[in-house]
């Protein structure tokens, strides 16, 4: 499941990238545009990518509809729940929000 939530999240960022720059990226993320970026921001942003892989609209993806075509099961639940997770790993400080810095940094 990491495997898979790695790529595609790999894949929104290059996207963004692709459209801008790191800045366009974080832009996009902060939803408020407040400079920083909460964890429901975060969350609500990179659930993106599972919203355009549910091609059946069941919360729920399948092996098919994950990158490579095989892996288990994934839920939306459990998609979030990874996100959550690497946001705060990324929150190198701990203040509950995301710097420009912080989001570009690799997750330890």
């Amino acid at each position: 499941m990491r495997r898979a939530l790695a790529l595609l999240l790999a894949g929104l960022a290059a996207g963004a990238l692709a459209q801008g720059t790191a800045g366009g990226l974080f832009q996009a993320i902060d939803s408020n545009g407040d400079g920083r970026i909460s964890e429901a921001e975060y969350v609500a942003y990179m659930s993106q990518g599972f919203y355009r892989r549910d091609r059946n609209h069941d919360g729920v993806l399948t092996p098919d509809e994950l990158p490579g075509g095989h892996g288990k099961s994934v839920t939306l639940q459990q998609w979030q729940d990874d996100l959550r997770r690497e946001f705060h790993q990324l929150d190198r400080n701990h203040d509950g929000y995301l710097s420009p810095h912080e989001l570009m940094q690799p997750p330890r």
